[in-house]
């Protein structure tokens, strides 16, 4: 599929005058993005304290006001600088975001609370996906859309269970709500591997012959590509450490050490979309692996550039996306193929949104709960105000959720009007929840969380039965210290149960200080190299 479209429309003078190697209409593409680009980083921080504005938002107003500039220069005819291309998007846009999302995230919350991520990420999408697809099969045809098959109505329960919670993260903090952001962080990456996995599955589906086996296939389609992505993931990680751990690159050249933890994470996600599986939790625990054993086993100034080297790249890749999905959504020729009346459009946007805010509370609040009547501790349970939060977080589509429509609904040069509408409609709810719903996102989460209010206590606090662990898993401490009458110890399968993320998070750290850090690295490991301030230091001692 062609990405760059050319408008002659525009500026026709200069076709004759271009090189017979550059397209002209690449150039005035690049070069108005580029443009915008700039334009969004400028006014994204000169809107940086405004309650209702994002930098989510500002990309996706800029690239609707210069789809209007190219509508009025073209006197619409055309809007199409960029045209939206699934391999621009999942080959080149989106593996940066996933992979600095892994790098950066603090993997302690995270893990700690893995258990409710993948409650709402799998599960919670699965709910979503039955509860949208059943509500558009039965309301869709009320409305007057009725040449969609079972596939179609099936396709857009995946399509539209794919959140996009950009905005609430960039209001959430790490530090102030450790335990929210780790949740709907954790859940918009789990979430869109589950989404993109369901549609890949509803695409090899055939509905002339479905029988019982059919829903457990699915379940052994989507638990194998779920563990083989995860694995593909740590191994790239572990293969990363390990190279540059053996062979220290820094001692030569910085450069390679930061060229081959990049080339390491991409050639992951290539890899898993190769093998067909999911190459956003391949690069997502990619990056997790790399964070945990690789980032320590380089230099500092290594560290350093690769730290702010990715968190660069997928600002660029997200603002990219924004200003993308805001120009194409004035791409006049869907709008003229669909031949729906206003009515129409509103009627199934309404109803594919409806279905959304519906799908998204029926697993939201019963599984936090769920989760709150198996937990012990206050401190640890999602109170209401949070479940809130996280429900709100979800209702927010994004360029997933339009790329994977384009791949359902155009994936033929003839578009039928009603494919042509689903597509337009599918603009429409992402342009509204995104700004509407993203304006609102700040002062809600200042009126809700009371962000004023004390910062939650450290994790080294939130650890419960602490005591109980210590005195489980105590080793040849000396007989004085632990006094005449020791505390009773409680049977270790019965901590387990009562606590098994911190009885695990127990002995991986014991395995991992034992077995993996000596052979691949990680905190604690500088290595050795005089161009260094680590080895200026060694060598001045």
């Amino acid at each position: 599929m062609a990405v760059l479209e050319t408008l002659p429309v525009l500026l026709p003078e200069l076709q004759e005058s271009s090189s017979s190697f550059l397209s002209t209409s690449t150039i005035i593409a690049l070069t108005v993005f580029f443009a915008l680009l700039c334009a969004c980083i400028v006014i994204g921080h000169l809107l940086e304290e405004n309650r209702w504005a994002n930098e989510s938002i500002t990309a996706l107003l800029l690239g609707l006001c210069s789809g209007v500039v190219v509508l009025l220069v073209s006197k619409f005819q055309s809007s199409q600088i960029l045209v939206f291309s699934e391999d621009l998007f999942f080959l080149y846009l989106l593996p940066p975001i996933i992979f600095n999302a892994g790098f950066q995230v603090k993997k302690k919350q995270f893990f700690k609370n893995f258990t409710t991520i993948f409650l709402f990420g799998v599960f919670g999408t699965i709910i979503s996906f039955c509860i949208i697809s059943l509500g558009a099969y039965l309301l869709f045809k009320r409305i007057g859309v009725t040449n969609l098959n079972i596939e179609d109505f099936l396709a857009i329960g995946a399509i539209f269970s794919a959140t996009d919670s950009v905005c609430t993260l960039q209001v959430l903090s790490q530090d102030e709500t450790p335990l929210l952001y780790s949740i709907v962080f954790g859940e918009g990456v789990v979430n869109d591997a589950t989404s993109i996995v369901l549609f890949n599955a509803v695409q090899t589906l055939d509905f002339s012959n479905i029988d019982a086996l059919t829903a457990l296939k699915l379940l052994w389609t989507f638990l194998y590509l779920f563990f083989s992505s995860t694995a593909l993931g740590v191994l790239a990680g572990l293969v990363s450490a390990f190279i540059i751990k053996t062979l220290y690159f820094g001692r030569h050249s910085t450069d390679r050490e930061v060229a081959l933890m990049m080339l390491m994470a991409y050639l992951s996600y290539m890899l898993a979309e190769l093998l067909n599986l999911s190459g956003i939790l391949t690069i997502f625990f990619c990056g997790i692996v790399m964070s945990h054993y690789t980032w320590h086993n380089v230099t500092e100034s290594s560290r350093i550039t690769t730290k702010h080297a990715f968190a660069t790249i997928s600002f660029i890749a997200e603002t990219f996306i924004f200003l993308y999905v805001g120009m194409d959504a004035l791409d006049i020729d869907k709008w003229k193929q669909s031949k729906a009346s206003a009515g129409t459009s509103i009627a199934v946007s309404s109803t594919l949104f409806a279905l959304v805010l519906i799908g998204r509370a029926a697993f939201v609040f019963p599984i936090s709960n769920i989760t709150n009547c198996v937990k012990k501790r206050n401190n640890t349970k999602i109170e209401f105000r949070q479940q809130f939060i996280i429900w709100w977080a979800g209702l927010m589509r994004g360029a997933v959720t339009i790329a994977l429509s384009y791949n359902q609904f155009s994936s033929s040069k003839d578009i039928s009007t009603e494919y042509a509408l689903m597509i337009t409609c599918t603009i429409i709810v992402v342009l509204f929840s995104t700004v509407v719903f993203g304006s609102v996102t700040k002062p809600l989460i200042e009126a809700v969380l009371l962000r004023h209010a004390k910062p939650a206590i450290s994790d080294a606090t939130d650890i419960p039965s602490l005591e109980d662990l210590n005195i489980l898993f105590i080793e040849n401490d000396d007989p004085s210290e632990q006094g005449n009458n020791p505390p009773p110890r409680k049977n270790s399968l019965r901590l387990l149960i009562s606590n098994p993320t911190h009885t695990v998070h127990y002995w991986w750290r014991k395995f991992d200080d034992r077995f993996m850090r000596p052979a691949f690295g990680g905190r604690g490991f500088v290595p050795f190299v005089p161009s260094s301030p680590t080895g200026a230091r060694d060598e001045a001692s």
